[in-house]
């Protein structure tokens, strides 16, 4: 192989290490995350994950419970445009 053909892989190799890297620490992640799931899954935790899931658990409540209000003023407000518009068509 001649140099100016060898020299052109040089850059090539050079960007495509970091491109390796991020992609393999992405795959670490995932395998992570997958380990994660299954230890959930099957119920062994460790004493901070166990915290943890308890507070995830409170916020989902506290979420769930705002959704439910805002659900109600939403319900309450489009009843009140309707009527609105109900009042305005007989007048």
């Amino acid at each position: 192989m001649n140099p100016e053909g060898f020299a052109v892989f040089i850059p090539i190799v050079a960007l495509c290490i970091p491109v390796a890297g991020i992609i393999f620490h992405g795959l670490e992640k995932v395998a992570r995350l997958r380990v994660e799931e299954a230890k959930v899954k099957s119920g062994q935790l460790d004493g901070p994950s166990v915290a943890e899931l308890a507070a995830l658990r409170d916020e989902m409540g506290d979420v769930r419970r705002e959704l439910s209000e805002v659900q109600e003023r939403l319900d309450f407000a489009e009843r009140l445009l309707t009527s609105g518009r109900a009042q305005g068509d007989k007048g």
